[in-house]
């Protein structure tokens, strides 16, 4: 048997052997993707930009000549347009085997699809946000999802899942903002490596990515693509950090860079990220993908390139393996080594490492998914994702209205209480194709509305819309518009229209209770209000919704806002008065239910705020670890948030004892053990998240007035007590020096705990002594918490 085919033979060897082989053109065919609509009859067409048609019979033949030389990986076989999920297995197995059986060494490609908030493709389970995710503050939950998600992946063939995000949040006018963890960095990095756990599973035999290395979400001014401008300290710090958790803890498969410039270096051209700390210093082992249309942007809009081939080298030599979507710049790989920008070396290091994945993955044992196999939409990963939307609505502010007692008379009343997409994240399969113009799939989403219907002990007196959002969903700006002049000005699709608010108000009049549905709709490039190219100068509601909530309110009846969406907005001064107001983000094809169970308290709110709600866009940029001095000097009054990281009311009160420090002085290599006796004070059960803040009392750099480190939900019955107790490694107390390395510093430190950011309850201080200490690769990165009841 030849050695590359044999599956007995190890890993490197079949790899020499198979390189050996392969001629330059097969070498390169390995280093991108093809972005194809597939056909079951082998009448496979390229993907072509939304204003050309399709390929001619002519293209058609050159493509075939051109897949003849193999593939790297296959973009999005199910998830590029509406096709049965069986359909589309079958599409690609026809692809596959044309691969495997009819190209000269028969190297079998890798399936990507995007699988942020479930598999992108129809008829997958829809699953709630990352905001959702992380607002659950419950690791393992995240695990579960992930690893249902990554079931769905595998039974239609997927290789390589595009998730997940690991963005910190930083500013809520970023469209992206839905699509991450958080703003706190270790939160952020524990959610995403139990995400890449749960997705790639025990063998890592589907390749998680992590995006968007790195800073993507601090540009500048919140706009898709814009520079950022960061040292290397702050992004060490803020933004590294989770990736290295993921890769370090979770051994994540595959990175993807972003599209920006960090200090005038574009992200998909910088060695330094890509090979030295990714690979190098970190001990990276899987593949880094490109962003879609990254290398493109290098020379379209960076300028650090002339053209096609140049972009493509400079991707390539500084550590990218394939390029995606498809071969924009790597079909002129050929043309880079001639003019000597790229080496065979370089091409040859590249190919062995995308072609070990594919080894190790088993593809070439296993090329193909069995289309009679295909399992979607499980009562199990139902029951998952309708779980994960009920723990992370979180309740902001309530009097007593909720939960709804006492068959009170209901309105429903706004824009999203009956829209299925208000539910949904831009990832998700029915949003990410308004951008394409193609029909929403939405039969299973059910909606609050819907929900509500079904719910007994309240009386609905009816549904009135109040306003529209959009009127019409349809597709956006270019995905990358820039701002040459030479475009016409975008036009905004919000609706001002304020004609549906009288009827909302009289339906209003004739209730016990307004439910006010209200928030944003996700839609990429503008075809939305959030999301991916929907950036924002405003954190007011969009459209007239401001005006509906000030009329319901002027009403006098009790009016609980329920608030659906990828960012938060602020009421606009209704904060106090309204009766009650819960942030459900977008809590996927169950949230109606999650949402209608908490209203009448077959739930409590058990979630908590991952993102700070700003007072408003001009507190912009706003995060709860920010340093002293961003308050402004005097402390400006629009800065700061009411609603702080790790807020969240229950329907009782918990009481904290004095925190209690093991050891007031610990060593250099040891552990910080602080507890804290919490009680419940109030009439109900209920559950609190408790949360252990570091504040780093002097150190050599700049750091922020606290960081979380610890946390640890306990339920309590009336009146039961619990002591909680944190271990927190010494190692977790660092920070990056100029030099570029993670060190730790003798010195105090202030021990917090609390019930968020903003409510300290106890505080205590520890002595950490020894000589600074620099940390090696095998740092510890995670803290401990322990319950007794």
């Amino acid at each position: 048997m030849t050695i590359y085919k044999d599956p007995t033979r190890p890993v490197a060897e079949r790899v020499a052997d198979l390189l050996a082989r392969m001629t330059p053109e097969e070498k390169f065919a390995q280093m991108h993707a093809y972005w194809l609509v597939l056909s079951p009859d082998g009448d496979h067409r390229e993907r072509t930009d939304l204003s050309d048609e399709f390929s001619g019979a002519t293209q058609q033949a050159a493509l075939a000549e051109r897949l003849k030389r193999g593939a790297g990986q296959i973009t999005r076989p199910l998830g590029t347009h509406i096709v049965a999920p069986r359909e589309g297995v079958r599409a690609a197995n026809r692809l596959q085997r044309m691969l495997v059986e009819e190209t000269r060494l028969g190297i079998p490609a890798m399936f990507h699809e995007e699988c942020l908030v479930g598999l992108l493709c129809k008829d997958a389970t829809l699953f709630p946000s990352s905001l959702n995710y992380g607002s659950t503050w419950d690791p393992e939950l995240v695990e579960q999802a992930a690893q249902a998600i990554g079931q769905e992946a595998r039974a239609v063939g997927c290789h390589q899942g595009l998730a997940p995000v690991l963005d910190v949040s930083r500013d809520m006018r970023w469209g992206r903002t839905e699509e991450t963890f958080g703003e706190d960095p270790w939160l952020v990095g524990l959610m995403a490596t139990r995400y890449v756990k749960g997705l790639q599973g025990p063998h890592r035999d589907l390749l998680a990515t992590l995006k968007h290395y790195v800073g993507h979400s601090f540009s500048e001014g919140a706009r898709n693509h814009a520079p950022v401008h960061l040292g290397y300290c702050e992004l060490s710090d803020t933004f590294l950090l989770p990736f290295e958790m993921a890769v370090k803890l979770a051994h994540a498969g595959s990175v993807m860079p972003a599209y920006h410039d960090i200090d005038n270096v574009p992200t998909h051209a910088d060695d330094f990220l890509l090979t030295k700390v990714l690979r190098e210093q970190w001990g990276f082992d899987g593949i880094i993908v490109a962003d879609y249309g990254g290398v493109s942007l290098l020379h379209q809009h960076h300028g650090v390139a002339q053209d096609a081939a140049h972009s493509a080298a400079l991707a390539f030599n500084a550590g990218l393996d394939i390029e995606l979507p498809k071969d924009d710049c790597a079909r002129h790989l050929a043309q880079a080594l001639e003019r000597g920008l790229i080496t065979m070396d370089k091409v040859d290091e590249i190919v062995a490492r995308v072609l070990a994945e594919k080894f190790r993955l088993g593809l070439f044992e296993h090329p193909y998914a069995d289309e009679n196999d295909i399992v979607l939409q499980s009562d199990d990963t139902r029951r998952i994702a309708r779980e994960v939307a009920a723990r992370s609505l979180t309740l902001l502010e309530n009097n007593g209205v909720l939960p709804l007692r006492g068959a009170p008379r209901v309105a429903v009343v706004g824009p999203t209480a009956d829209d299925p997409l208000a539910l949904l994240s831009g990832y998700s399969f029915p949003v990410h194709l308004i951008i394409s113009d193609m029909l929403e799939q939405t039969s299973q989403v059910t909606t609050p509305l819907a929900a509500l219907r079904e719910q007994p002990g309240i009386a609905l007196t009816g549904y009135a819309k109040g306003c529209h959002i959009i009127e019409k969903r349809m597709a956006g700006a270019p995905v990358f518009p820039g701002d040459s002049g030479e475009k016409p000005m975008q036009q905004s699709p919000v609706s001002d229209d304020v004609s549906l608010i009288p009827e909302a108000v009289r339906l209003a009049t004739e209730s016990d209770v307004v439910l006010a549905f209200v928030g944003d709709l996700s839609g990429l490039f503008q075809s939305g209000t959030v999301g991916e190219g929907s950036d924002t100068d405003s954190l007011q509601l969009p459209g007239v919704q401001q005006q509906l909530l000030e009329a319901l309110v002027e009403t006098g009846k009790p009016v609980v806002v329920v608030m659906t969406g990828g960012r938060p907005y602020h009421l606009g001064g209704l904060e106090s008065h309204v009766a009650a107001w819960v942030m459900a983000w977008a809590p996927g094809q169950e949230g109606g239910h999650a949402i209608a169970d908490l209203l009448t308290g077959k739930r409590e709110p058990q979630g908590r705020l991952v993102v700070s709600v700003p007072k408003s866009a001009g507190a912009m940029p706003y995060y709860y670890n920010h340093k002293l001095k961003s308050g402004g000097t005097p402390y400006a009054f629009h800065f700061g948030s009411r609603y702080p990281f790790g807020y969240g009311k229950t329907w009782t009160t918990f009481r904290y004892g004095e925190l209690e420090i093991a050891q007031a002085r610990v060593p250099m290599h040891g552990d910080v053990e602080a507890s804290v006796t919490v009680i419940n004070s109030g009439a109900q059960p209920g559950s609190e998240v408790v949360q252990l803040y570091v504040r780093d009392k002097v150190a050599s750099l700049v750091r922020p007035v606290q960081e979380l480190k610890a946390f640890g939900r306990v339920s309590l019955a009336p009146g039961e007590r619990a002591r909680v107790t944190f271990r927190i490694p010494v190692d977790m107390l660092n920070f990056t020096s100029r030099d570029g390395v993670r060190i730790v510093e003798p010195g105090e430190f202030e021990i917090r705990v609390g019930a968020n950011s903003g409510d300290i309850r106890s505080r205590g201080t520890v002595t950490v002594e020894g000589e600074t200490h620099e940390l090696g690769n095998n740092w510890r990165m995670l803290s401990e918490c322990y319950i007794e009841q």
